[in-house]
């Protein structure tokens, strides 16, 4: 009788650590830069459209940078990269993000990039 009672409780026990093993689970998230432009600057004629709204995930980490959405130009049309989190290349860089400057009476788009 008391075989039966052992087995009847290591069956039971067995049974309840399989089904609860699958309730617990963890979502791998892996956040992967963009990659580098081929050059920090681009001339276009047109403007880049607005920036798009975007939601920012909370950081993997501490000390991980958000780096926003932008539009990149891709040939002849502009196509919109979504923002990452990135851990900075070195102490103290600072993420600058693409912007339009003048230049000897010409717009040119910079790319963003770590200063």
């Amino acid at each position: 009788m008391k075989t039966f009672w052992t087995m009847r409780t290591g069956l039971l026990a067995a049974l309840v650590a399989g089904l609860t093993a699958g309730c617990v689970t963890r979502e791998r998230v892996v956040y992967q830069p963009a990659p580098p432009p081929p050059s920090t600057v681009v001339y276009t004629t047109p403007a880049p459209p607005p920036p798009q709204v975007e939601v920012r995930p909370v950081a993997p980490r501490p000390g991980y940078v958000w780096v926003p959405g932008a539009w990149v130009w891709r040939g002849h049309h502009w196509h919109w990269a979504g923002g990452y989190w990135a851990y900075p290349p070195r102490p103290g860089a600072v993420w600058v993000g693409g912007h339009y400057e003048y230049r000897g009476g010409v717009s040119v788009y910079v790319v963003g990039g770590w200063r």
